[in-house]
């Protein structure tokens, strides 16, 4: 997809505060530091960053919402894991992400994004269990794969796959790789 019109439409923290309106959602959801907010920027393909991208994990914690082409919005979710946070935060948070899952009937696509460098995380399971329980199709996708020599990134794709059961999209933010794919991905879930 080339990407020609990118608006930042809100930030929300409510199902009061999300956008109106009939156009479809593809949110982007995964640990703190997994390189979320570096794929985003990189899939839009602009010099300005979209997504805030910090040292320090966390930084997002509102659902922002990005208008995309006039045709869809891809939705940059609160990293989970979050370092260093009170746990009422934390609390805070999980309940944005449960309200949003369950109350956005235009949502059609979670990439949920895994770190290619580490075993998944239970919060990383708990993510594919919960969004397969409530029946919304996603996709798993290996950050960092510039990260790893090709027979590395081949060892850690397959544990990805058995721990999580489904097969994970390489990409990296820096060299492009994986991104095509993810957007035909994207494009046949809209």
């Amino acid at each position: 997809m080339r990407v020609t019109q990118v608006e930042f439409v809100t930030g929300a923290v409510s199902p009061a505060g999300y956008p109106e309106g009939e156009l479809p959602d593809v949110a982007f959801s995964g640990r703190s530091n997994v390189g979320k907010s570096s794929l985003l920027n990189a899939m839009v393909g602009r010099k300005k960053a979209i997504a805030r991208i910090s040292s320090t994990p966390g930084k997002t914690r509102e659902i922002n919402f990005y208008r995309i082409n006039e045709r869809f919005h891809l939705v940059d979710l609160p990293g989970y894991g979050f370092a260093r946070v009170p746990q009422t935060e934390k609390r805070k948070w999980t309940q944005r992400l449960e309200e949003y899952f369950t109350s956005r009937p235009g949502l059609r696509l979670v990439v949920i994004l895994v770190d290619i460098r580490h075993p998944p995380s239970a919060l990383d399971h708990n993510m594919v269990e919960w969004v397969s329980h409530l029946g919304i199709p996603f996709q798993v996708v290996a950050t960092k794969a510039d990260k790893l020599s090709r027979n590395q990134a081949q060892r850690a794709l397959g544990l990805i796959r058995r721990e999580l059961g489904h097969v994970p999209l390489p990409v990296s933010a820096r060299d492009r790789l994986g991104m095509d794919t993810l957007w035909k991905i994207m494009e046949a879930a809209l």
